[in-house]
């Protein structure tokens, strides 16, 4: 008997797992809070023998090396991954057990595309495959993508993507459960899984799978011809993880008054506000900036804020707080500079006042638009604006705006997204800059419903 414990990583759209029989497991490509590994193994009352990667993980901080050195698991690494700490390289067709009570072992399985180096590995009992952690190669109905390790390399390795995933249809059963990394949300991904499909196996993905029903020349264009935009802290991730992540302390940050809050701001820190947008549009630090703890977090923080700027949190409750530091730190924002917890009038200084802007719904902007003076911002990606946008609206995507400020038209600036989130975070950035804004907190789908003009490239 064997078992296969999923660890999800929602904000970052990431799983990992963790398997193994009665006394031993295995984890594979651990996430940087691995308290959260060994309580699965805990539970499960095994020891954690070997630890594993897939590749060098782009998108967050692996805790893979402070998993092995925490259990002392043997750590696995594919052997054509360029890294600076000890581990044991692992090669095509190289076998590992798990446990040998249980029959368990791991076959590695070169499975280049998402990296050079890529590797998969089967979840063997018996010497039959059971599952496979297929990592950034083979995911729910697409791939990974190919083109985040080096520009001239990404035709190359779409390529490699297709030949890999038909090296896992051929050598797999069709009842092989898939267990990817990616996929859920993460940017990692070419694309989305329809439907919100969560589990899937070798026989679903050869029936649907475009890497697996397309030739390699159709499938190749149309995946380089719909990569969406790349996070920008990701360049920071593939150091990080050949290097050896430092171990993550998630000790409570030094707490910040009033005063020193507004003495960061005057410094140009960042003071990041965690509490819902509609908290925050009611009343918040004026210059600070929100990016809920409920929405993506780590994403969206990362990506906007300048690499290495001190960050200051502000939350409602200490658990709000620490949910916040956990998250982070996977993506290497390891310690805030300093933290406060409570509401608005506890962190404005003696004299000032919250600030605060509208909140609107697109049937609110259809009796509005057009008109003179109002600027409508769309903050929505590329990929977004062209399945549809408001006629005469203005595009600047939310990870670009604190850098374009500039290119936003004078006048009242209605910002919306598709679901009102990342509008919230911009509508913070131009509130902190000055501007006159109003925040749309409604779903895009409802803009031609209310009457705006939508217009489709």
């Amino acid at each position: 008997m064997f078992f296969i414990d999923t660890i999800e990583v929602s904000g970052l759209g990431n799983r990992s797992y963790l398997a193994g029989g009665k006394r031993a497991a295995v984890a594979v490509d651990p996430p940087r809070d691995v308290d959260r590994v060994i309580a699965a193994a805990a539970r499960r009352g095994v020891r954690i023998t070997q630890v594993v990667e897939t590749h060098v993980h782009n998108d967050y901080v692996s805790g893979g090396p402070e998993l092995a050195r925490l259990t002392g698991a043997a750590y696995l690494v594919p052997a054509g991954a360029h890294v600076s700490f000890a581990r044991i390289p692992v090669r095509d067709g190289d076998r590992t057990e798990i446990d040998a009570a249980a029959g368990l072992s791991l076959r590695a399985l070169a499975t280049p595309g998402h990296t050079p180096h890529h590797t998969s590995y089967a979840l063997e009992e018996n010497g039959a495959a059971v599952a496979v952690f297929t990592g950034g190669s083979l995911l729910i109905g697409t791939v990974g993508r190919p083109d985040l390790v080096e520009p001239r390399l990404t035709e190359h390795l779409a390529r490699a993507q297709h030949a890999s995933a038909h090296r896992l249809a051929a050598e797999l059963p069709d009842d092989t459960a898939v267990l990817p990394t990616h996929g859920f949300g993460s940017f990692c991904s070419s694309s989305q899984a329809e439907g919100g499909v969560s589990d899937t196996t070798i026989g679903k993905e050869r029936a649907s799978n475009e890497a697996l029903t397309r030739d390699v020349d159709d499938f190749v264009a149309d995946l380089l011809a719909g990569l969406d935009d790349v996070p920008a802290y990701y360049t920071h991730m593939g150091p990080a993880n050949a290097a050896g992540p430092a171990p993550l302390d998630l000790t409570p940050p030094a707490v910040a008054d009033a005063e020193e809050i507004a003495a960061r701001l005057a410094a140009g820190e960042w003071v990041v506000d965690l509490r819902n947008r509609v908290a925050f549009a009611t009343g918040h630090v004026p210059g600070s900036f929100n990016f809920e703890a409920e929405g993506q977090l780590a994403t969206y923080l990362a990506w906007l804020i300048p690499w290495g700027k001190p960050v200051t949190l502000l939350a409602e409750s200490p658990d709000q707080l620490a949910a916040a530091q956990r998250e982070l730190v996977r993506v290497g924002i390891d310690r805030p500079a300093a933290a406060a917890t409570g509401e608005p009038g506890g962190w404005v200084r003696e004299g000032g006042a919250p600030a605060s802007f509208p909140r609107v719904t697109f049937a609110d902007l259809a009796r509005r638009h057009p008109a003179k003076g109002l600027v409508v911002l769309d903050v929505r990606r590329a990929s977004e604006r062209a399945g549809g946008y408001i006629e005469g609206s203005v595009h600047i995507p939310v990870h670009a705006l604190h850098r374009r400020l500039g290119e936003v038209p004078v006048g009242e600036v209605w910002v919306h997204c598709a679901g009102g989130m990342r509008a919230a975070i911009a509508a913070s950035l131009l509130d902190a800059a000055g501007r006159d804004v109003v925040a749309v907190d409604d779903s895009f789908d409802a803009a031609g419903k209310a009457g705006l003009a939508v217009r489709h490239p």
